[in-house]
């Protein structure tokens, strides 16, 4: 993934990271009163949505890092309102480093299909945590400060160190899953433990925690919600919107725009020849070109190796050079296969005979594979219907398959009219 492209600072930032400025915003202007009843029912309502749409989503990272939370926030409230001395002290700097210990440990947590001893061992790695911190800050423990140690002069945080490392490797580690994978989960779980981090920081000496824990579970709630938009609207694969995104976009699209076809070259004689796993990573492949396609294209994987380009604002002429842009950058692109894959299904004698009179647009060389890709192009116009336009593209694509391969076809008057531009073959 390139980073920081406008669509991974989007990512990246919401809704999380609004949600969390603009909640820290309002709490910290005067005239907005909030008393303390109201911010307890605002933490205990935030926290029973997040698990019962974590349990009814079956996502159980979300539900063991409310839980996480939730023992935590009751943790420092039972010590009352003076956490920077004594035993308050001592049960702030535990909980301060456990805390993110445990985001970094639910990373490794999978979302469904835990077993019962998963669950045991899950349960019994809380309650050892919780006893801890309870031992840990009884009143002849408050003048021995394990967890506070020093290793940086002139630190002025009220964060202990240690506390503090774990906290940047925890969000560390979610912010590479999130640009790594872009799963809302882990963007939850991000600002989530961002807004712990800043409510033990700033409130953690007056005992005022208690907003940010109820911003942090608000955070894990709308995650779920996130995550339930992205299986709906977002192909699991590829990371591209999924064809009903197609259909809601194209269902009050109007004149003019442009729509593009896009279709894998040979696509099923790589899966029989490599298996599934290589052909997954060929549309992921193409996918991330697919993504970055200039000119202002939103791509859509519409099923299997076909997928589709929409331009609004835009006609045949003005998309082409973008397009052919980005044949040329798919084309030029490769990866190596994985040692023995190029011959998981090697052909029989005769079959390599025909494949090798057959023309082909794809190449293994030591072990890199590339790929092409065929594209349709049609363009609206004021009394075309957008089922008109697809099927256009779609024999716009055929013509382009049926000339070679690896090709952009372009149709863009009525039926009667033939092709108005092609680009130059490429063989490869």
């Amino acid at each position: 993934m390139t980073l920081w492209t406008r669509a991974v600072l989007k990512s990246v930032f919401v809704p999380g990271g609004i949600m969390l400025a603009v909640a820290v915003f309002l709490y910290h202007q005067p005239w907005l009163p909030l008393s303390a009843a109201g911010l307890n029912f605002f933490y205990y309502a935030v926290f029973v949505a997040a698990l019962a749409l974590s349990l009814r989503f079956r996502s159980l990272r979300i539900v063991l890092g409310s839980l996480v939370l939730m023992l935590a926030h009751y943790a420092l409230k039972e010590k009352g309102p003076d956490l920077h001395l004594g035993q308050g002290r001592m049960a702030f700097e535990a909980i301060a480093l456990l805390v993110p210990l445990d985001f970094i440990l639910l990373t490794f947590i999978p979302e469904r299909n835990l077993k019962r001893e998963h669950f045991v061992g899950i349960a019994a790695v809380l309650f050892f945590q919780f006893t801890f911190v309870a031992v840990f800050a009884r009143p002849d423990q408050a003048e021995n400060s394990l967890v506070h140690l020093s290793f940086l002069h002139g630190y002025s945080l009220r964060l202990p160190q240690p506390a503090l490392l774990m906290f940047v490797v925890a969000m560390g580690t979610l912010l590479w899953r999130v640009l790594r994978f872009g799963k809302a989960i882990d963007h939850g779980m991000f600002w989530s433990l961002l807004a712990v981090c800043i409510g033990l920081e700033v409130g953690g000496v007056s005992g005022r925690v208690t907003p940010y824990f109820a911003i942090s579970g608000l955070i894990l709630a709308s995650s779920i919600v996130e995550s339930s938009y992205s299986l709906a609207y977002r192909d699991e694969l590829t990371g591209l919107h999924s064809r009903r995104a197609f259909n809601d976009a194209t269902s009050g699209m109007k004149h003019p725009y442009a729509l593009a076809v896009v279709d894998i070259d040979h696509f099923k004689s790589i899966n029989d020849t490599y298996g599934h796993d290589t052909g997954d990573q060929v549309l992921r492949l193409v996918a991330a070109r697919l993504a970055s396609v200039t000119g202002g294209g939103n791509a859509y994987r519409v099923g299997g190796e076909e997928f589709t380009i929409l331009f609004p604002g835009r006609n045949a002429e003005e998309i082409f050079q973008h397009l052919e842009l980005l044949r040329m950058n798919i084309e030029s692109c490769s990866f190596r296969l994985r040692r023995g894959e190029d011959r998981r299904k090697a052909p029989r004698e005769g079959e390599r005979r025909a494949a090798g009179k057959a023309k082909t647009t794809r190449r293994v060389n030591s072990g890199a594979l590339s790929v092409t890709v065929s594209i349709g192009i049609a363009e609206s116009r004021p009394r075309r219907a957008i089922e008109h336009v697809i099927e256009l593209a779609d024999k716009a694509l055929y013509t382009a398959k049926q000339s070679g391969r690896n090709r952009i076809e372009v149709v863009s008057g009525e039926r009667k009219d033939k092709k108005a531009k092609s680009s130059t073959p490429q063989t490869s």
